[in-house]
């Protein structure tokens, strides 16, 4: 596979601009030419630009991280591995066991793509420990716990994600909504494509999303919410952000509620609808 730069861009989430710069002060990516002197980028490429995203959202200074990357192309990913770390990130969170658990969050996020953590990883157990609670087999001591172990290792990730070069994004949930982890995990999605973020959080007034969204003249204003009659209640200041904003809804709401004409409705998985996001601002969709 070789790749030209725009494509490993648009592959890796990382602007051209910030690939050159790479390139030039730590040696990261090593092209070869075309016959028509075009600069060709490989997969081993792709994989050390990813390693670095994942050592610089580990808090490493780039020099550091790009030291890390250049190293080795980051471990092939494997369904195995998944499974295997699933299951033992299930255990742990479910003994209460806060340091197992950070270990097999190590061991994962120096595996995988962020992009397979949260598709594979997070988000199926997320689902999964809901439908455990509503069936009443999870405590809410267990699902808390567990929430707020991975709220902190996400944001974690989350540092300097208001540093990115390319489009800004203003993300919320509802008031009255404190389910954030989703939001989360799509903001740290949109990040590694390059995104600036701008997260206010749970339980959000919508004018305080406004006054943020005047600030940082966003791309879009995502709203979020797991209640449909959260996000109906707020129809009418919807509909007002949408008058001077490209207005997203997500959450397990997203689909059903009842909301104006041109609202994005965000129903898939963090990393597919970052995707569609990212492509939407440039124009291909």
């Amino acid at each position: 596979m070789l790749l030209r730069i725009g494509e490993l861009s648009r592959r890796s989430g990382v602007s051209p601009e910030l690939l050159r710069a790479w390139e030039r002060r730590y040696g990261l990516l090593r092209p070869t030419r075309s016959a028509g002197g075009l600069r060709l980028y490989s997969a081993d490429d792709l994989a050390r630009v990813q390693a670095m995203q994942r050592h610089l959202a580990e808090g490493l200074a780039a020099a550091e991280a790009a030291a890390l990357a250049a190293e080795r192309p980051a471990p092939a990913e494997s369904g195995h591995a998944v499974d295997a770390g699933r299951r033992e990130l299930r255990a742990a969170l479910a003994a209460f066991d806060e340091p197992r658990a950070q270990s097999v969050l190590d061991s994962l996020l120096a595996q995988l793509s962020l992009d397979t953590f949260l598709r594979d990883v997070v988000l199926p157990y997320l689902h999964e420990l809901g439908e455990l609670w509503r069936r009443g087999e999870a405590s809410v001591a267990q699902e808390h716990f567990a929430s707020n172990v991975l709220r902190g290792r996400l944001l974690g990730l989350a540092r300097g994600w208001g540093l990115g070069l390319g489009p800004s994004v203003v993300l919320a949930c509802a008031p009255g909504e404190q389910h954030d982890l989703g939001l989360i995990g799509f903001a740290l999605a949109l990040r590694s494509r390059g995104w600036r973020i701008v997260y206010l959080g749970a339980d959000t007034p919508l004018e305080s999303v406004v006054d943020a969204a005047r600030s940082s003249a966003p791309v879009f204003v995502v709203v979020s919410s797991v209640s449909r009659r959260t996000l109906e209640e707020h129809r009418r200041q919807i509909e007002e952000i949408a008058g001077d904003f490209r207005v997203c809804v997500g959450g397990a709401a997203a689909e059903a509620a009842d909301l104006p004409g041109g609202i994005v409705r965000l129903v898939g998985g963090p990393v597919e609808e970052a995707e569609r996001l990212t492509e939407m601002a440039l124009g291909r969709v």
